[in-house]
């Protein structure tokens, strides 16, 4: 055997040991479409100036919307005529002066309590003059003075009671200090009932035309039953006719019966 010849599993000169190869890379996954839109837009990727326009975008949206519901909220008004906005607003007025008043007059009855050299006499008139204001209130005594009378003409029969007590109720918050309808005096716990047509007042029928007899300032009572939307209109709209008059010298003399009440008593001494 020839010692010169190298063996097959013999190293090369300098000693270096034969590189592998390398393994070959695995072939790439093939990426879709879909994929790549996914990645482009998730996650979100906003600069600080984007931030800050959605941030002002969300505020005006916020704002244009809660002016949008003022509006609506204040539509009522905003299609009233300008002679019903000056009503309404004398009306708002006049009833601010009534409390005044009634303040003013309620000052002027303590001091004269206070300063009176009598204030037994004084405080014994004091006490027939509310004994007088009870009964007006309460029906049991009779009463005159200004105000309006108010007729509804119903030809159709399509009144209906909720109608009727809506105009007692503007009536009253005008300022009516006495009221009767039909010969049934109006007071705290009086109710219509029935149907359009055929109606009862504290349980006795009344028939058209209703006549209201209202004892109050007239300058407040007529305005209040014109005002947009209100006892007029709503009564015109079935076809009803409503006539409304002042005057200086209004008598309302249908009564109740005083009653006993059943279980209250004074707490006076």
């Amino acid at each position: 055997m020839n010692h010169d010849e190298n063996p097959r599993n013999e190293q090369p000169e300098g000693g270096a040991s034969p590189v592998p190869a390398a393994p070959a890379p695995p072939p790439a996954a093939e990426v879709s479409g879909r994929q790549r839109l996914k990645a482009g837009l998730w996650p979100p990727r906003l600069s600080r100036a984007q931030l800050i326009v959605a941030v002002l975008l969300f505020g005006l949206g916020l704002g244009l919307a809660i002016q949008v519901r003022s509006t609506s909220d204040d539509s009522a008004l905003r299609g009233a005529r300008q002679e019903d906005l000056v009503r309404i607003l004398d009306e708002v007025d006049d009833r601010t002066q009534r409390l005044e008043d009634e303040k003013q007059r309620l000052d002027d009855q303590r001091t004269e309590l206070e300063n009176s050299s009598d204030q037994a006499e004084e405080a014994r008139k004091q006490t027939l003059e509310k004994e007088r204001q009870l009964g007006i209130l309460a029906g049991t005594v009779a009463a005159q003075g200004p105000g309006i009378t108010l007729t509804i003409t119903d030809p159709s029969g399509a009144v209906a009671p909720d109608m009727l007590l809506d105009a007692i109720q503007e009536l009253r918050a005008a300022g009516a200090e006495a009221i009767q309808v039909n010969g049934v005096r109006v007071v705290a716990n009086t109710y219509f009932s029935g149907d359009a047509g055929s109606v009862e007042a504290d349980g006795k029928k009344i028939e058209a035309p209703y006549e209201f007899t209202v004892i109050g300032k007239p300058q407040d009572l007529e305005p209040a039953l014109n005002i947009p939307g209100g006892v007029v209109q709503t009564l015109e709209k079935e076809q009803a006719t409503v006539l409304v008059e002042r005057s200086d010298d209004i008598v309302v003399d249908a009564l109740r019966p005083a009653q006993r009440p059943d279980y209250a008593r004074s707490s006076s001494p």
